[in-house]
C-alpha cells in the first residue's frame, strides 16, 4: 500500500484495471474513502482496522462505485450533477447511451444483466458534494474539481497542501480517453485534461493501471494521451471517405477490439463514441439511412 502523507493508495486487482479502480483512504480524525473500486478484502480490512466515516465517489461508473455496498451504513456522497442525473438505473441507461442506441427494449434487456451488488452500491449514495469548494477532513484540505469529459459530473479530488491530485480516468492507458457515454464529451475531455496539467501539483494519481506520475511525467503523457483523439478522428474519417456506412464502421473496432464487440454494452459504447467523432468531424448519421451527410 503506497502512501502520500495521510493518503493511502489502495489497489484493485490487476493493477486496478477495469472493472476495478484505485481508491484513496484519507486517514485523519475523519476517515474518508474516495471511490470503492479497490480490492474488496483490502477495503474490508481498512473498514475493520480504522473505520470509515464517509465515502465519496468521483463519478457513478461501476468501477469506481463497485464496493459501495460494503459501506451501506456510511454516508456516501457523489458530485452534485450525477446525484441528479444518475440516481436510478433508468437514468444511467440514458447517460450510457443504452436508451439512445437501443430504445426502451434495449434498456429492459440491459437491466437484467446488471449485478445486484452494483444496484446495491448505487443505492448507498445519500447526498452530494459541491465543486471547487474547500472541504476539510481533519487536517486534510481537499477540493473536488469539476473536470467534465469522461462524464458530465466527473470530479478530481485535489489536495493542494500535499501537492497531489487524483485524476481517476485520466489514466494515461494505451486504450486512450474514454468519453463514450452519452454524458461524455470530447472537447470537455481535452479542456479538462489541459487544466489538470496546469494545477499546482507534483503528484498525479491515476485510477487505473499506470499508477502515479510526477508533474513532468504527467504533462508528457497527457500530450500523447490526447493525441489518441486525433488519431481516432483520422481513422474514422478515412473510413467515411471510403464510403463505409455507420453500421460498417461500428463493426471495425475503433475503440474496442473487434473480437469483443459482440458484448452489447461495449458495442453500445463503440457506437456512441463513433457518433461523437462524426459530429466533431462535421458528419451526421441520418435516422432513416446508413449514409453520412455533411452538416
Amino acid at each position: 500500500m503506497n502512501r502520500i502523507g495521510p493518503i493511502h493508495i489502495l489497489e484493485g486487482p490487476s493493477r486496478s484495471k477495469v472493472p476495478f479502480s484505485r481508491s484513496l483512504f484519507i486517514q485523519s480524525s475523519v476517515n474518508v474513502l474516495i471511490d470503492t473500486g479497490a480490492e474488496s478484502e483490502l477495503l474490508q480490512r481498512i473498514k475493520h482496522d480504522n473505520g470509515v466515516d464517509l465515502v465519496i465517489n468521483t463519478h457513478y461508473h461501476p468501477d469506481h462505485t463497485r464496493h459501495n455496498y460494503l459501506f451501506s451504513s456510511t454516508d456516501t456522497l457523489i458530485n452534485q450533477i450525477e446525484y441528479k442525473t444518475a440516481s436510478t438505473i433508468d437514468d444511467i441507461a440514458k447517460q450510457n447511451g443504452i436508451y439512445q442506441e437501443w430504445g426502451p427494449q434495449g434498456v429492459e434487456k440491459w437491466k437484467h444483466s446488471i449485478p445486484q451488488k452494483w444496484t446495491d452500491s448505487l443505492n448507498t449514495i445519500t447526498g452530494s458534494y459541491s465543486y471547487n469548494e474547500e472541504y476539510r477532513f481533519g487536517d486534510v484540505k481537499v477540493f473536488f474539481l469539476h473536470t467534465p469529459g469522461h462524464t458530465k459530473g466527473f470530479a478530481c479530488p485535489y489536495f493542494p497542501d500535499l501537492g497531489t491530485v487524483y485524476v481517476g480516468d485520466y489514466d494515461m492507458t494505451r486504450f486512450g480517453p474514454w468519453y463514450n457515454g452519452t454524458d461524455g464529451n470530447i472537447q470537455e475531455f481535452i479542456e479538462s485534461g489541459k487544466r489538470l496539467v496546469e494545477l499546482d501539483a507534483e503528484t498525479y494519481i491515476t485510477g487505473h493501471q499506470k499508477g502515479t506520475f510526477t508533474k513532468n511525467e504527467f504533462k508528457q503523457e497527457m500530450k500523447k494521451y490526447l493525441e489518441i483523439i486525433e488519431q481516432r478522428d483520422e481513422r474514422i474519417l478515412e473510413y467515411v471517405n471510403q464510403g463505409l456506412t455507420f453500421e460498417e464502421i461500428t463493426d471495425i473496432g475503433i475503440f474496442y477490439p473487434k473480437s469483443v464487440l459482440s458484448e452489447p454494452l461495449l458495442k453500445t459504447w463503440e457506437r456512441s463514441g463513433i457518433r461523437k467523432h462524426l459530429e466533431r468531424l462535421g458528419k451526421t448519421v441520418p435516422n432513416s439511412e446508413n449514409i453520412f451527410v455533411t452538416t
